[in-house]
């Protein structure tokens, strides 16, 4: 388990869920290391790549978000690294990023991706 504060995480991610006019549901958070996450992607994705994190949407209404949020811990790391990061600012990067895509955000069609940054970095801003 990673070194997160559940408390101050579900009142950021219902804080950041709220700016897009949702309510959190159930959300689960499956931490995992690179191994898994390339199962997952290719049983599931058939994506044959290793990745931060995949979100599966279970949301069945456009009022609440709710789903499984896939996080390699490994490649959060590797990233943090590489970006010169702290570990947990790259986490919690990764952890907003699928809560963005529950909301309806997406990255990646063309303009996307910064789109998809901007909200990272707004959302980051709100965290306690």
């Amino acid at each position: 388990m990673p070194p997160i504060d559940q408390t101050v995480i579900t009142a950021w991610v219902g804080a950041v869920a709220a700016t897009y006019g949702r309510r959190t549901g159930d959300i689960n958070y499956i931490f995992v290391d690179d191994e898994e996450i390339l199962r997952v992607n290719r049983q599931f994705l058939q994506h044959d790549y290793y990745t931060d994190i995949i979100t599966f949407d279970n949301s069945s209404s456009s009022k609440f978000i709710s789903g499984d949020l896939f996080i390699s811990l490994d490649t959060v790391r590797t990233n943090a690294e590489g970006l010169g990061l702290p570990y947990e600012q790259e986490l919690h990067r990764v952890v907003i990023h699928g809560i963005l895509h529950l909301c309806g955000l997406n990255d990646k069609g063309p303009g996307e991706r910064e789109l998809m940054e901007a909200a990272e970095n707004r959302a980051l801003a709100l965290l306690p």
